[in-house]
């Protein structure tokens, strides 16, 4: 038995010694080059930046953020284009004022002295006349019918951004037709009144600016003389307190 077994042992101790010895000679083997699909081969030598005729690009400048007119619009910026669109359609549908009631100088050929104001409510012109057959002419709003008026006053005050105090009777007049109005308003861009406000003796009167510039050529106030905020302010820097005032 014994003479049996140690040929075996001996036998697998060669193939084992055989085995080890061709696998260590197969680890120091050289092996083949790996063969790169030439679809691939531009990826993997851009990674090594050894591509002929291609330029890597700086990694700082692929951290760059996107520059804004290249990124998709956020939500935000998209809720405020929606919320200007609207204001932008009702700007644009708004009336504007018609050229030939911007201040203009033209000529005049009427018995009024040089410094008397005078105010055609009928083509709804306000005349500032000067030397040399000369008038400055200013575009107004004027008295709607049932509150035309012609007079002859002198300007009895002169006021900045002036506060309103409505008359009783306007107050009671706007309510019967359901528009309740307030009994004081301070002088601001909101005030009815305007920038300047230039008042007719001892009238109810006044030669105002207004936040309606739209309405300036129109029968549109309750007999007061509207003009815009920019010509009320360049006709008060050229008359003073006393000057006569023709309404015709």
């Amino acid at each position: 038995m014994k003479t049996f077994l140690f040929p075996l042992l001996g036998a697998a101790a060669v193939l084992a010694t055989a085995a080890t010895s061709s696998s260590a000679n197969d680890r120091y083997a050289d092996r083949p080059p790996v063969m790169v699909s030439p679809d691939l081969s531009a990826p993997w030598v851009l990674q090594l930046g050894r591509a002929p005729g291609i330029v890597r690009q700086n990694r700082q400048e692929m951290q760059k953020p996107q520059r804004r007119s290249q990124r998709q619009a956020q939500p935000a910026q998209l809720h405020t284009a929606a919320m200007q669109a609207p204001a932008k359609k009702r700007l644009l549908a708004r009336p504007q004022i018609n050229p030939i009631y911007l201040p203009q100088e033209v000529a005049y050929d009427g018995p009024e002295k040089p410094g008397t104001i005078v105010i055609d409510t009928r083509e709804n012109f306000l005349y500032l006349v000067e030397n040399n057959g000369k008038a400055r002419r200013y575009g107004v709003g004027t008295g709607k019918p049932g509150f035309e008026w012609a007079g002859k006053h002198r300007i009895s005050q002169k006021r900045v951004w002036p506060e309103w105090r409505p008359p009783a009777e306007m107050i009671s007049r706007e309510a019967a037709n359901g528009r309740y109005l307030p009994t004081y308003v301070a002088g601001g861009v909101e005030n009815p009144l305007g920038a300047r406000a230039l008042y007719l003796g001892s009238t109810l009167y006044r030669i105002h600016g207004t936040n309606q510039p739209w309405t300036i050529g129109g029968a549109v106030s309750s007999g007061c003389i509207r003009m815009r905020n920019e010509d009320v302010v360049d006709l008060y820097e050229r008359v003073n307190v006393g000057t006569a005032v023709v309404v015709m």
